[in-house]
């Protein structure tokens, strides 16, 4: 299984869903994004660790810490292992001197973990494929004005791409990668790949 290496690139809240935040991790060494949904306990959970504030009493991902470092356990890398049915699935690998051993858990608390032991983030390479979003460059400056402008109130975004050529969708992806507007992205991106 080949992995690769993600790096945090923002955390911003939902604009399709309430009370939920979209955690934006980005291929360390290219231009791949993976935007992920999360809610809004375990965004406060890693933005707290991002920021370095210190709560006046310890998180349920501190209290993690706190117990794996008296067992003398370490998290050596948090992995998004597996996506099904649009849901997706991490591993936290940690261990002693003696060994180590796969925990399953959520993404949002793999990494929130993984933040406090400055473990590395790894995805495998079929889900970046398969989610992954290419940040490409745009090939001009110009931007469409029938996408910016086109009607998003009466149904939601994902019903009414339903509608659009595949080419439109493709511009439309573009469009939301330049604004990093990764939620967008990620709907479009879906949409895109249903079709193919």
């Amino acid at each position: 299984m080949k992995k690769v290496k993600l790096e945090i690139l923002g955390l911003s809240p939902s604009q399709s869903q309430q009370g939920s935040f979209a955690l934006v991790l980005g291929e360390e060494m290219g231009n791949r994004r993976l935007p992920i949904i999360i809610g809004v306990f375990e965004a406060q959970a890693i933005a707290v660790q991002m920021e370095s504030i210190v709560p006046n009493r310890p998180m349920t991902h501190d209290l993690f810490k706190s117990f794996a470092t008296a067992l003398k356990y370490t998290v050596k890398e948090i992995v998004i292992s597996d996506l099904r049915e649009g849901i997706f699935f991490a591993q936290i690998i940690c261990g002693d001197s003696l060994g180590s051993v796969e925990i399953d858990a959520r993404p949002s608390d793999a990494i929130a973990i993984g933040l406090r032991f400055d473990a590395p983030i790894y995805v495998t390479e079929r889900i970046l494929d398969e989610a992954g979003i290419v940040n490409t460059p745009p090939e001009d400056d110009t931007i469409s004005e029938d996408i910016l402008e086109e009607p998003l109130a009466k149904s939601s975004f994902k019903d009414q791409i339903r509608g659009f050529s595949t080419d439109k969708l493709q511009k439309m992806l573009e469009e939301a990668l330049q604004n990093e507007e990764y939620e967008k992205a990620a709907q479009l991106r879906d949409e895109l790949g249903r079709r193919n």
